[in-house]
């Protein structure tokens, strides 16, 4: 007689939930999709990153598309192995007290059943899930499987989700209540203490207490338990010593949710020996790693170094290392919660000390290396190298500064970054290493006198002659004492520029001339490309174009020589003004505008606010004032957002800047010259580059703000403008008579058309094109 399985009449077997869901609107809607797609959808993530919490919403809210329910199996508790058939019959309600197989019962319940079941935390029993996964969904054709899980089940079919943390606050924005994190935290502080709400006086330690933890709901919610005894001031100093302050958690949870120690220790003894080793040795790693720093660095000591492509990859498996792919280079990174817990097993190790010094040494060498291989065809990806790595940078030069023998192997690094603090965005940075290398080390050596210019030549682009002054008399003293050729060439080239912004261009020229037989007698082809290409732009301040012109066609055969791009831009840009200075525009707007488009590649914002100041005053002088003025507003986005003065490495073109201005002004007057002004500003940066190229596409208004409304379907428009009203979707969809799916669709529709993430930025962006269906005035500006 065949065996009858007994199943109580329930529609879902999913758990109430008792606090609110905040944010994750975009991977909800994801999961949603990939699940109407695929009958296998798997979320990993670290712990605590809201895997189980995702899986359960998208579930609740998709129970009207599963007749037969859906279903939440937990597993976490899971002991037995062989017990996991058994779990899942009980989880679903099925009761049989048949002699058949716990597989058997559940592919005779599930056959027929449209269902959705949620198998909860999978990593320690990941064979036999996926045993049961691949059995159930071969045998039962109309079952779906939400899988959360540290690493992938590895089932045919399957599709990953990555879930991330929770939205950050970026640093600079005020309007702190469009991250989810900050969100998530206000809300259940609000739970521990009554009328507890976002304000002024706290949002700034909200938004750091949010970034301490990385939008980890988890470390999230275990933090705001902790506003019972402290202020959100004193908990975000507190959270220095995280592991020891946050060990409280609801008693109700599983046991690896009690605390977030609780939680990673777990996620450690699921690994093995070696992986244990590795996740605590690359904890020294700040802001991200490569394989080829993990083999170098995490190697020996019993991991051999070509074991660690497979450990990082077990890591990444176990969602212990994050994957990403950055400028053609795949990185890993920790989340900064399990990175301080790597690094709490380092130092029981041992290994530490160790460990640190080859980090320092390995950031060291390549600091040195991106130095010697500067001038060439790999300059490109050392430049990508060392922004990547910026933090891992700074880590080894705080590391060297802890070590008073290492001082000056700090200095000597820090002025091996020259170029990356000028083109990375990190000028102050370098700076502020190198002035502090400076007073930490002041022996008068190569060393020194070396750091002393490279400093100067950061200063003068900030525009503080006085310290480069300075600096560039003691490295000349040093330089002439000890003969360094190769440093006074630089402190003659530095001190040139200094005298062109004094406007002083005779004596410029006189220095750069000594820069060049210098730098001639070092065989240095880098210092001499620049010393030949500030030679040339000073030679046509001075009405020199025949020598400007040679000067600057020597700097380009010496870069095509080395496969040079990056200079050979700036000197195409010299060129340019030689050309246009000597009476032809034509040719120095294609030359200009082939160097603008090496800067944009090589993302170089300063060298791309030169070639724009010299395509306006070109623009300019072909009687294009419009555009010409147009470029002048595209000029004022470029240079606020690099966010150091204007031309003050270039002195001779701030005559030009000015005069160009004044000449436009003069012939479109003022209204018009402003609004032209307004236009160019109003692009983005990318944008920006791309009307500079094509002098033949009008500014109207951004393009990015103008193609916007086309995008939106009529029916899409309405639903916005309903939005804005403030009306929920429900809402939404009585008023228009469609069903609640349909117009969450619309509304998801519409933030990813208008790229927004919020309904807020909806309703502002309907109130700024007005009800009658007009487009905003004008595109915000973007910061390149």
């Amino acid at each position: 007689m065949e065996a009858k399985t007994l199943h109580r009449s329930r529609t879902h077997g999913l758990p109430a939930e008792t606090t609110s869901f905040v944010g994750r609107r975009h991977d909800i809607a994801n999961v949603k999709r990939l699940l109407s797609q695929a009958r296998l959808v798997t979320l990993t993530g670290v712990g605590g990153v809201g895997k189980s919490r995702l899986a359960t919403r998208v579930a609740t809210d998709m129970q009207r598309a599963f007749p037969d329910g859906v279903w939440l199996v937990e597993l976490a508790a899971l002991n037995d192995r062989e017990l996991i058939h058994r779990n899942v019959a009980e989880a679903l309600s099925i009761r049989d007290h048949s002699t058949r197989s716990a597989m058997e019962v559940l592919i005779d319940h599930l056959r027929d059943k449209q269902m959705l079941m949620i198998l909860d935390n999978c990593e320690h029993v990941l064979h036999e899930c996926t045993v049961v996964v691949e059995m159930l969904l071969r045998s039962c054709p109309k079952l779906r499987i939400l899988a959360t899980s540290r690493q992938a089940l590895g089932v045919g079919g399957e599709q990953l989700v990555a879930v991330p943390t929770l939205s950050l606050p970026n640093p600079d924005d005020r309007s702190l209540v469009e991250s989810d994190a900050v969100r998530l935290f206000v809300e259940r502080a609000g739970a521990m203490v009554q009328d507890f709400t976002l304000t002024k006086e706290n949002q700034g330690a909200l938004a750091g207490i949010c970034r301490r933890l990385d939008g980890i709901p988890l470390a999230i919610e275990l933090a705001a338990v902790r506003l019972r005894a402290l202020s959100v001031h004193q908990l975000l100093e507190r959270l220095e010593d995280r592991s020891r302050l946050l060990t409280v958690g609801p008693w109700t949870k599983l046991p690896h949710h009690r605390t977030l120690r609780a939680l990673i220790d777990w996620s450690y003894n699921l690994c093995t020996d070696h992986e244990q080793q590795l996740w605590a040795r690359v904890s020294v790693f700040a802001g991200g790693l490569d394989l080829e720093a993990a083999e170098e660095i995490c190697s020996g000591d019993g991991i051999a170094r070509e074991e660690v492509m497979d450990l990082v990859a077990a890591l990444v498996d176990k969602s212990i290392l994050t994957r990403e792919e950055q400028s053609s280079r795949v990185r890993y990174r920790l989340l900064e919660t399990i990175r301080e817990y790597g690094l709490e097993r380092l130092v029981a190790s041992g290994k530490e000390a160790t460990l640190r010094r080859r980090h320092r040494e390995y950031y060291w060498k390549l600091a040195a290396e991106a130095n010697t291989r500067l001038f060439g065809p790999s300059q490109k990806a050392l430049t990508d190298r060392l922004h990547l790595d910026h933090i891992n940078l700074r880590a080894a030069l705080e590391n060297h500064f802890s070590e008073p023998a290492d001082v000056g192997r700090c200095l000597s690094m820090a002025s091996n970054l020259n170029f990356h603090w000028l083109t990375g965005y990190h000028l102050v940075e370098g700076r502020c290493w190198l002035d502090r290398g400076l007073a930490a080390y002041t022996e008068p050596d190569e060393v020194r006198a070396r750091a002393l210019w490279t400093n100067s030549w950061l200063a003068i682009h900030q525009a503080d002659f006085a310290s480069a002054e300075a600096m560039l008399e003691e490295s000349r003293t040093i330089g002439e004492t000890l003969s360094l050729v190769p440093d006074l060439a630089y402190v003659a080239l530095c001190s040139g520029m200094v005298a062109m912004y004094r406007k002083d261009v005779e004596s410029a020229v006189t220095l750069y001339e000594d820069a060049v037989t210098g730098q001639r007698a070092a065989e240095n082809p880098v210092g001499l490309v620049q010393a030949l290409l500030r030679l040339s732009l000073s030679y046509s301040c001075l009405g020199d174009f025949s020598r400007a012109m040679s000067s600057a066609e020597e700097c380009l055969e010496m870069c095509d020589a080395h496969e040079e791009i990056w200079h050979r831009a700036y000197a195409m840009t010299a060129l340019g003004i030689a050309v246009w200075r000597r009476g032809d525009p034509r040719h120095a707007d294609a030359l200009v505008k082939k160097a603008l488009k090496i800067m944009h590649l090589l993302d170089d914002p300063l060298g791309a606010g030169l070639a724009l100041e010299v395509l306006a005053s070109v623009t300019a002088a072909e009687g294009e004032n419009e555009r010409a003025a147009q470029l002048l507003g595209i000029l004022r986005t470029v240079w606020h957002a690099i966010g150091v003065p204007p031309l003050s490495a270039y002195g001779n073109l701030i005559c030009d800047h000015d005069e160009c201005e004044s000449l436009i002004r003069r012939d479109l007057r003022e209204q018009r010259f402003d609004a032209a002004v307004r236009r160019g500003a109003g692009l983005s940066y990318d944008e920006a580059i791309a009307y500079a190229l094509d002098r033949h596409v009008p500014v109207e208004r951004s393009p990015k703000e103008s193609g916007r409304t086309s995008q939106l379907t009529d029916r899409e428009i309405e639903v916005a403008r309903l939005v804005a009203a403030g009306m929920s979707n429900k809402e939404i969809a009585a008023l228009l008579v469609i069903s609640q799916r349909t117009a969450e669709g619309h509304v998801e529709k519409i933030l990813n058309k208008l790229g927004f993430n919020s309904r807020v930025q909806v309703a502002t962006w309907i109130g700024e094109r007005g009800q009658d269906g007009d487009e905003p005035s004008s595109g915000s500006p973007a910061v390149p």
